[in-house]
């Protein structure tokens, strides 16, 4: 006769059932650990709930994600919540802005008098641009009135910036969000004793007819590029005022000519943008002087790093101009080589530097059909996609790795430190999106003997398919092979779920495509974390 008690343990439970009394039920039907209002807050931030996942719809994900943030920028610890707002926006930490600039206004309107005031005190190092200012507007309606405190505060964004700063954003930045400049300047009413400021305070509130004063030579730029009508008259008045395309009618944007004069002063976020562009009009060719400029600027990490130029957004360029196609809309072009080649370079370029662990690492990516869905911070790349990239710089920094993929079981996955990343995104879209089981990734390095300091485990944590928790394989592993393995596990959706136990130091949690991210993987695997 069977025994009954011979199921019931604490070393070895199927994922269906709770081995830890901290576990919950994840959204998959199986058991994870909770990840806590700060670990969930910086998913938010970095990730973004755009599209949802597998198992929750982008809006009850938001939701869910809302409701932590507003809990935290209402408790005790609000001003916290601040400075990591501007931890992750100052530092280019995430790909996109809308979270933190929600997180902000929500900071905005929190009982805590401190939290109001470092929340308002915030928002011109957190909305650098006038698109930035722009949402925030929107986002601010949201939770409270337009108040005294909130009225300086947008004041002071337009106070403390340069004259030829805010006169840049005028022009550049219209209108977004349903606001303008004008509409903030008369709600806010800034006072100035500078006349350059006063003037152009006039030009962007009553237009030009009306005006007091000269307004600063980009608005006078400007005006004439609107008044022109060809390549011959646009080309020179964006050299001589250093107009950004934004400026420029929609009859200009077609003129290799026009961007030839616009490429050597682009920002770095348009120049990645326009590539697909700059190809279709011929303008960056193969062996082209405009190709050689456009790889020269990609190729300085300092400038890339300085412009906060994301990593997935460099990305995203990549797989959108080696395609030959955008993602929406019919424009196609001829990819040239060069340049696939230096996006590639700029993506790692953009992370900075990142010192090896010189640990045995094994890099598991999670390819179950959960990571299929959603979207990595409104970009149009799924979870499976951004792991695989996000794995390269791994692979491109350890000198001892091995790389694997799982579902229900071990998927080979070998990458090499020559991969083009274009490339790892393909092999990426051929794997078997099955099942998923956590606990693959040291159930099969115990199996095989392999010899382990570090599992690095790329998920979205929605485990339930296997007979053994992940953080239960990981010690029988330890226990089995002698070696104290750490794993961390890199979360690569804002859900609310870990397969790292926290209660074990060597386990971590953190969140994929934070640029601080692999540096973070490399001081835990070293163990100086």
């Amino acid at each position: 006769m069977r025994d009954p008690l011979s199921t019931v343990g604490t070393r070895v439970t199927p994922q269906s059932e709770r081995a830890h009394p901290d576990q919950i039920a994840n959204s998959a039907g199986g058991y994870s650990f909770p990840v806590d209002d700060w670990g969930r807050a910086l998913r938010f931030l970095v990730l973004g709930t755009d599209g949802g996942t597998y198992y929750i719809s982008e809006k009850d994900l938001t939701m869910q994600n809302a409701e932590v943030v507003i809990r935290l920028a209402n408790g005790a610890e609000g001003r916290k919540l601040v400075d990591l707002i501007v931890d992750v926006s100052k530092n280019g930490r995430a790909p996109r802005q809308n979270p933190t600039l929600y997180a902000l206004a929500a900071c905005t309107a929190s009982p805590d008098v401190n939290t109001r005031r470092a929340a308002l005190a915030a928002i011109p190092v957190v909305c650098r641009t006038g698109t930035h200012l722009f949402i925030f507007a929107r986002y601010v309606e949201q939770f409270r009135g337009w108040g005294r405190g909130l009225k300086r505060a947008i004041g002071q964004w337009y106070t403390e910036k340069s004259v030829d700063d805010v006169a840049f954003q005028a022009v550049k930045y219209q209108q977004r969000e349903g606001w303008s400049h004008r509409d903030l300047l008369r709600l806010s009413h800034p006072e100035t004793p500078d006349p350059a400021r006063k003037a152009l305070f006039s030009h962007i509130t009553h237009g030009e007819d009306e005006a007091l004063g000269d307004p600063p030579r980009i608005m006078q730029g400007h005006r004439l590029a609107q008044m022109a009508t060809k390549p011959s008259q646009w080309a020179p008045l964006i050299t001589e005022y250093r107009l950004p395309w934004e400026t420029l009618p929609d009859a200009a944007l077609n003129s290799p000519e026009v961007w030839e004069a616009l490429l050597p002063h682009m920002g770095y976020t348009a120049l990645i943008r326009q590539l697909g562009r700059l190809s279709r009009i011929g303008l960056v060719a193969p062996m082209s002087s405009a190709t050689k400029l456009v790889a020269d600027r990609l190729a300085d990490g300092d400038a890339l790093r300085k412009a906060r130029v994301h990593p997935l957004s460099v990305l995203v360029a990549l797989a959108t101009y080696a395609s030959g196609h955008g993602f929406r809309g019919a424009s196609a072009w001829t990819p040239v080589p060069q340049v696939v080649a230096a996006l590639d370079e700029a993506f790692y370029l953009a992370f900075g530097a990142i010192e090896p662990a010189g640990k045995h690492t094994l890099v598991a990516l999670d390819v179950s059909g959960s990571m299929t869905m959603g979207q990595v911070a409104n970009s149009p790349l799924a979870p499976f996609q951004a792991e695989g990239a996000m794995a390269m710089t791994v692979v491109r920094t350890e000198p001892e790795y091995f790389t694997m993929a799982f579902s229900g079981g071990f998927v080979s996955l070998p990458l090499t430190p020559k991969q083009r990343l274009d490339d790892v995104l393909r092999t990426m879209a051929n794997m078997p999106f099955d099942r998923t089981d956590c606990a693959v990734p040291m159930v099969w390095a115990e199996h095989n003997q392999v010899p382990v300091d570090t599992f690095l485990i790329y998920t979205d944590s929605e485990t339930w398919a296997g007979t053994i928790h992940p953080h239960q394989a990981l010690e029988r592993y330890r226990q089995k092979m002698g070696i104290p393995a750490r794993l961390a596990v890199i979360g690569m959706t804002s859900n609310g779920f870990s397969i790292a136990n926290s209660n074990d130091a060597g386990e971590l949690d953190c969140v994929g495509f934070d640029t601080s991210t692999p540096q973070l993987l490399t001081e835990f695997s070293a163990g100086r974390l």
